[in-house]
């Protein structure tokens, strides 16, 4: 369950940000970049975010904007508005790119705690440790709330645990004892956030109440029964705010001041909770829970599940959530009451409030007197602990782990196993000492009577196994069991079942659920669960966690061919009508043929009047109805994934894409699935497809037919320049085309086609194949092409390319005036030659000689040659590059003049980077230096762009760096593979040795001692790793 506290801080946070408010439609998105993940209204048990900010009147206020657009805007009090010192000795909790938490910062020295004098300058950008978007500036006043460290409403906005570290979204017990304390000391670096806070903090923004009239004498029993009167028609609860004017709705008469100050002593009546604050009009009312049900024997038994102790204070929500009832407050008070049914333990006798519960086992004689059985209270407990006392199976760490599918009846409830370490290779381990220890008959003690639910070690029929499982149904000499650890289940002999040594408790249950994201609505059709047995069941597959609840929500790919298999995005294809796909066949013929798309590759997308574009059509026009109409958040895309099926605007009017490529949270890459176009958007202007037209839009098949012209003489992929432009100004302007197919591929999904201006489709002579081979559009240099596929792994061999993702200009959608030109415009704009003088970015600022700063490793060779990046700054190039890929990625411009120790923009991999060439070679490809991840690759010249200035504000990140403690030798490839898989791809701290200065950033190279501090034991220096290593090769040579 989510913390409704923090997710109010953080929406507080993200509101306070902007004087003008924070749209509805954005508050997703700025959350997101704050915390890293959505926010949980369903988790709160809200249908709706509209719903959750409207029971938040102490944070949020909703607004009508100018457009007619919900607009946030932060409840500002009091309470924010005063400076705070804050103190706090820890570790830095960071992120970048998709939201992940590590732990980069050294441990410290037993020491007196820090304090942090925190000098509130309201001058800066604004910076979010992790994510941060740079936004505008602002001043104002600070305050702290709660355990965790919240500093709001001013220039600066300080968030950490005040308790332990985080490690990838846990908690760790924070350990003092370091092997390498002593050689020196890191002070804690804090993720700081600016931001505007309101004009006038100081400015009580809540309206003042009117006064009320005079009330009636006050009877304090006519006033309880009619509280609980009301607030039982509020089950959920009431805001204190709101019982005055609902008490004179329904009685006639004014709630007496004297009542307001009783409430929280009215614990029969109603229970009080002050979710933001001590004000009395800013707490939750509910209805008072029954007590009388609280009895020694309840907590008797809640105790036993947990036989190693149980925390004074987490017993009172354990027995809410078991009994559906509160625990008196008293309780906790008065611990001593419950020595009867339990031994209480005072770990720290300093603090009597934190102490561990046991429960005590009763003698044969208590358990005569008090009526039960003695074998009857045993299996009772045996049950209890079967089912309560193995721990909770915990979610990999990874964001792809591998899992094998065992088996769904319902998207929503997907049986899966964990593969790796911690996961199927603990569980082959404990089944391994099973068989080895139920192989002893004195370990084999049969479970003669079982129980439901009750955990046992089962003999398997079919192999000599011995398996975790439990029982789930008794029959009379045959008993019905699952395999925890194997997600099946099976009707076996009572022979077979053994009690379950205690030892086997220790491993959680393997098999366990996921959902499969974007099957939400149809998780129980049969064509997609007769598609996801065939494609997915008994396979091992790579899984994406989109979200990490209980049932986490998943997107499983399958990698084992040449190109991965979306196996969500593949379900859902399931539900097709096929009698709505294009009716193209071999000889036949169309007219009023529409060319919605030319590729640089010469390969075409076109919509051919058919039954299915006719109701896609109809279908459409009620989605642009339906939106039209509807002003909610609901429709914005909140959670983007690969394959994801949604509406984005193309021509004015909203159209189908799949979501098809992810650059971060902020920009992705679709396909308008209906026209064959590319397009680099921001998530934010992308919709979720409205539920009433959702089963149509997603039963009709894409509308844009993939073609390519027939009888020419070059093939698909040695397009040039000119020839492809040649085709776009002749097609895309004619609304009357005319097309003869006489070939369709079906294994490529590609038809071959005759190409028509007019209706004479019967003479291929005058077809535009024919004038296209007429024409001399041919000539090109050598082993270059305008293509969408990359260079050949072979330098000899660049006409049999690896693909890579390109887009065209006409394969990008007119979003916005500011980032889309014209979609027919922008066919033949005129190629962009490099500015005259680029002006590049300033050095990267270092610490002082001596001084540590937080790093990551993007490439390491050996110790005597790796580089770095800062991780202060790692959120501003995931910026960057988004921004570079909406800005290259809205035009096509043909292949820049590249000449040797040039700066500019490279297309890898579908991302844009900064980078120096080095080199020209005569095939046309180019060796780059990638200026912010120091790797070296080979790119087509036609994959590069002039850098414009506007990219050039940020320093180039890629630090060249030496490991410092160790003298200069040739390092064997054994000590460089040891030093890379400790350094590689990971967040360390590196401590500044000297730097070798250069003019230019590339050129400059620091040399640095390493320390990994991940570990919760020890710091690990790298430079005692590698010594100890080349004394002991040199020992063993």
């Amino acid at each position: 369950m989510a913390d409704e506290e923090l997710v109010k801080k953080m929406v507080r946070a993200v509101l306070l940000s902007s004087r003008s408010g924070v749209s509805l439609s954005n508050l997703q998105v700025e959350y997101k970049d704050l915390t890293g993940e959505l926010i949980p209204y369903k988790q709160l048990g809200y249908a709706t975010l509209d719903a959750l900010l409207h029971s938040m009147p102490s944070v949020v206020k909703l607004d009508k904007g100018q457009s007619g657009e919900v607009v946030c805007h932060a409840t500002t009090g009091n309470e924010v508005t005063r400076i705070t010192k804050l103190a706090a000795r820890q570790h830095t909790a960071k992120r970048t790119g998709r939201p992940q938490v590590v732990n980069c910062q050294m441990r410290v020295k037993p020491a007196a705690p820090f304090v942090l004098n925190v000098a509130v300058l309201c001058t800066g950008s604004r910076v979010v440790a992790g994510s941060g978007y740079p936004s505008a500036v602002g001043s104002g006043t600070c305050s702290v709330q709660g355990d965790d460290w919240l500093v709001s409403g001013c220039g600066v906005e300080l968030v950490w645990s005040s308790t332990r570290p985080i490690v990838n979204g846990e908690l760790l017990s924070t350990s003092t004892n370091s092997t390498y304390a002593s050689k020196f000391l890191l002070g804690p670096s804090i993720g700081m956030r600016t931001f505007d806070p309101p004009s006038n903090l100081n400015e009580n923004t809540t309206p003042a109440k009117p006064k009320l009239p005079h009330s009636a004498p006050y009877s304090p029993k006519l006033v309880q029964s009619r509280i609980k009167e009301v607030l039982n028609k509020h089950s959920n609860g009431l805001w204190v705010s709101k019982l005055p004017p609902l008490y004179r709705e329904h009685y006639k008469q004014d709630l007496p001041n004297e009542a307001l100050k009783d409430l929280e002593h009215w614990t029969h009546i109603c229970s009080v909770e002050k979710p933001c604050s001590n004000k009395p009009q800013e707490m939750l009312l509910y209805p008072a829970k029954e007590t009388s049900q609280i009895t020694p024997q309840s907590l008797g038994e809640l105790l036993l599940k947990y036989s190693s102790g149980l925390w004074a204070h987490a017993l009172p929500k354990l027995y809410q959530d078991t009994y559906k009832c509160k625990l008196a407050e008293f309780v906790l008070d008065h611990l001593t009451l419950l020595s009867d049914i339990c031994t209480i333990d005072y770990p720290m006798p300093d603090n009597s409030k934190r102490a561990i519960l046991y429960a005590k086992v009763l003698e044969d004689e208590n358990r005569n007197q008090s009526g039960l059985a003695g074998s009857e209270t045993k299996e009772t407990v045996e049950r209890c602990l079967s089912s309560q006392t193995v721990p909770s199976l915990v979610i990999p760490r990874e964001e792809y782990p591998s899992v094998l599918v065992v088996e769904a009846s319902d998207t929503n409830s997907v049986i899966l196993r964990y593969i790796g370490e911690g996961y199927s290779k603990a569980q082959e381990k404990l089944e391994d000492e099973m068989r080895e220890f139920y192989g002893q008959d004195i370990n084999k003690v049969a479970l003669t009577s079982p129980l439901s639910g009750q955990l046992t070690a089962v003999h398997a029929e079919e192999e000599e196994e011995i398996l975790r499982a439990q029982v789930c149904e008794v029959m009379a000499d045959k008993v019905k069991v699952y395999y925890v650890d194997h997600g099946f289940s099976e009707v076996i002999s009572k022979s077979k079942l053994f009690e379950l040594h205690e030892k086997f408790y220790r491993l959680p249950f393997q098999a366990t659920k996921c959902k499969l994201a974007g099957l939400e609505s149809f998780s129980q059709e049969q064509a997609v669960l007769k598609r996801f047995e065939s494609m997915a069941t008994g396979k091992i597959l790579l899984a994406e966690i989109l979200e990490r609840n209980e049932v986490p929500l998943m997107v499983l790919y399958d990698t084992s061919q040449d190109d991965d298999i979306n196996i969500n995005a593949t379900c859902m294809k399931a539900l097709q009508d096929k009698s709505l796909e294009s009716p193209l066949k071999v000889n036949s013929a169309f007219m009023n043929v529409n060319v919605t798309s030319v590729c640089s590759d010469g390969t075409i997308y076109c919509q051919v009047p058919s039954r299915g574009l006719t109701k896609l059509n109809g279908i459409l026009e009620k989605t642009e109805n339906y939106l039209h109409s509807q002003v909610t958040s609901e429709l914005l895309v909140s959670l983007p994934f690969c394959g994801k099926n949604c509406l984005a605007r193309y021509k004015g009017k909203w159209s189908r894409v799949e979501i098809t490529n992810l650059h971060g949270s902020r920009v992705l890459d679709i396909l308008f699935v209906d026209v064959g176009i590319r397009a680099s958007v921001e998530v934010t202007e992308l919709r979720e497809i409205p539920p009433p037209l959702l089963r149509d839009l997603i039963s009709t098949p894409p509308q844009a037919l993939k073609c390519c012209l027939a009888d020419l003489p070059v093939s698909i992929g040695s397009w040039t320049p000119d020839a492809v432009h040649w085709l776009r100004d002749t097609v895309l302007h004619c609304s009357d085309c005319s097309l003869k197919a006489t070939k369709v591929d079906e294994s490529k999904r590609l038809a071959h086609v005759y190409l028509f201006t007019s209706k004479n489709f019967h003479d291929t002579s005058c077809s535009l194949n024919q004038q296209l081979a007429d024409l001399n559009l041919w000539n090109h240099q050598k082993d270059v092409f305008l293509s969408s596929r990359g260079p050949s792994k072979s330098l000899n061999a660049p006409t049999n390319p690896a693909t890579i993702h390109n887009t065209d200009v006409q394969d990008k959608a007119p979003h916005t005036a500011r980032r889309m030109l014209s979609l027919l415009g922008s066919q033949s704009a005129p190629p962009c030659s490099p500015p005259v003088q680029l002006a590049l970015p300033p050095l990267l600022e270092l610490p002082e000689i001596g001084q540590n700063m937080d790093v990551f490793v993007s490439v390491a060779c050996h110790p005597g040659h790796f580089v770095l990046q800062p991780w202060q700054d790692m959120y501003k190039l995931v910026d960057l590059m988004g921004e570079m890929i909406l800005h290259y990625n809205k035009m096509e411009e043909k292949p820049l003049k590249v000449e040797k120790n040039q700066v500019c923009a490279a297309k890898l991999e579908n991302n844009w980077y900064r980078v120096l060439v080095k080199g020209v070679l005569t095939n046309g490809l180019v060796s780059v230096f990638q200026l912010d991840y120091g790797k070296h690759e080979l790119v087509s010249c036609t994959q590069l762009r002039p850098l414009t200035q506007e990219f050039c504000q940020l320093p180039f990140q890629a630090i060249t760096a030496q490991l410092a403690g160790l003298k200069p030798r040739q390092w064997s490839e054994e000590a460089s593979i040891v030093f890379r898989n400790h350094v590689e791809k990971k967040p360390l701290v590196a401590h500044l040795d000297s730097v070798q200065e250069a003019s230019q950033s590339w050129d400059r190279k620091v040399v640095i001692y390493l320390v990994d501090t991940s570990q919760e034991e020890r710091d690990i220096w790298l430079h005692d790793i590698m010594a100890e290593f080349t004394d002991e090769m040199s020992n063993a040579a």
